[in-house]
This record gives C-alpha cells, structure tokens and sequence, in this order.
C-alpha cells in the first residue's frame, strides 16, 4: 500500500458531504463509503480514518440524548490507531468577525448545544487522535429537497426563488467555501495528519448580494423576482471565522474568487 494513501470510512451514502467527499478523496486515498447501521460499525477498526456524514434528526431538533448522536456511537467502538473526523459547526460561535477557534461559545438551540456536547464527548474519548472540524457554510450541488432535515444557505436561496421571491441583504456576509475547496482541506489535514480543533473556512466577508448575484447567474427571471428588503428590527447574523492556524497547517490558498467561479458554474445545474 502506497504510504501517503489512507483507509477512509465515510458514513452517510445520500448525504451532500459524504458523497462529494467520497468521490474527491477516492482518486487519493482508499475509500469506501456506507450508511451507518451496527453492520457497518463492526468495520471501524479497519479503517485509517472515519469521517460521518450521518445525522439522526432528532440530534437536530431535539435535547441531547446519547441515542441520537451517531458520532459519539462511532468515537466510543474506536481503537487506539483509528482517527476520528468530527464535522461540527460554527454555529457553537457568537456571530461576529474573526471568530478563532479559542472565541466565546454561545450556543442558542439545541442543534449548536448537541454540537457542542458531542465535541466534548469525542475529547474525553479520543483527545489526540480525534480532528474537531468547526465548518462555515458549505456551496455544492444538490438536489432541493424540501423534506430535509436540515437546511442550508442554497436550500434558503433556491426555496424563495421558486416562490419568485429575491432577499435583498445588501451589508450582510457570512462564510461559504465551496465543496471542492472543502474536500481538498479534508484531503490535506488527512495527508499531514493534523489532530485538534480547527475552523474550516474561506477566513474572508462573503457578502449575500455578491453570493447571491453569482448563484444566480444564469437564473432567466431574474428582473422578475419580487424584492424583499429585510426589516430594521430583523437581527443581522453577519459573521467570518479565521482560519489562520489551519492555513499554517495545510498550506493551502482559499480565495473568494475560487468561490465566485464554483457559484457561476453552479448556477448553471441549478438553473437549466
């Protein structure tokens, strides 16, 4: 076996991570990817690395309760010698600019709270062979499905343009990588195996009236949509994560005109 390349176990076969991390890291790695049930669970140990894609909806709806985090599941049947990829979230932050990755927690629902219960669980198990990713929003291609349990920025966007509805948020910016940028990160951190806790990110203001005009670039009826301007009393979630000990790590250049580019060849899936 070639040294660089790793044994990768990816849980979540129909999720937008999981097969677009599949079919990116498979080129480089050996790389296998299947649903989570106590079949594939006895597998673990077999495997260099274990990334979940998989989320119990009740882990985003509701209290914490261990029978709904699937990722403590896995950390907990893991040996010594296998690493463990959690994907958290940013949402365990206070919205602001430059979040790092020691900023002040403040988790509101009880998604971020199981989030970030899960995080200090995985540390209690695995401290130095378990990667803590804290993830912006994430831009790729997938089919809209409005029964999904959980929903991003581009389900949002999609959603009011088939209503012929345009949000107009003119000084509001977030964070977005796209999922090409995303999977090479991955890539890297496996490559140079990195342990610890990171913010993954574009590090950068991306703001919504950019994002948006991108993503909607070969939208036909664009004139036609109905302008919505938020309200004064509508309270403004803008927010960007430094990423500057990751990019220490990995060396890897994140630009917001690699972002541009990957929303424009986007929009012409979204909108055929």
């Amino acid at each position: 076996m070639h040294l660089l390349k790793k044994k990768i176990l990816i849980f979540g076969k129909n999720s937008f991570i999981g097969s677009n991390l599949y079919t990116f890291l498979k080129n480089k790695h050996f790389v296998k990817i299947e649903s989570l049930n106590s079949k594939s669970l006895k597998k673990l140990n077999n495997f260099d690395y274990i990334i979940n894609c998989a989320i119990n909806k009740n882990y985003i709806n509701k209290v914490y309760s261990i029978n709904n985090d699937f990722d403590f599941k896995i950390s907990k049947n893991l040996n010594k010698n296998t690493n463990f990829i959690f994907l958290s979230s940013r949402k365990i932050y206070k919205a602001k600019s430059n979040i790092f990755e020691g900023s002040r927690i403040n988790c509101l629902n009880n998604y971020e709270k199981n989030k970030y219960i899960t995080e200090k669980k995985i540390l209690g198990i695995k401290k130095n062979k378990s990667i803590i990713l804290r993830i912006s929003n994430i831009i790729g291609f997938k089919k809209y499905n409005p029964r999904r349990s959980h929903h991003t920025y581009l389900d949002y966007l999609i959603n009011k343009v088939k209503k012929g509805e345009f949000i107009l948020n003119q000084n509001e910016f977030k964070d977005f990588l796209d999922i090409n940028t995303f999977s090479k990160i991955i890539d890297s951190i496996i490559t140079k195996k990195l342990f610890g806790i990171y913010n993954i990110s574009m590090g950068k203001r991306v703001y919504l009236r950019d994002l948006n005009n991108w993503l909607l670039t070969s939208y036909k009826n664009k004139k036609k949509l109905k302008i919505i301007k938020l309200k004064n009393n509508e309270k403004n979630q803008s927010f960007y994560l430094n990423n500057s000990k990751l990019k220490k790590k990995i060396g890897l250049k994140i630009n917001i005109n690699q972002l541009r580019k990957e929303c424009i060849k986007l929009s012409k899936k979204l909108f055929k």
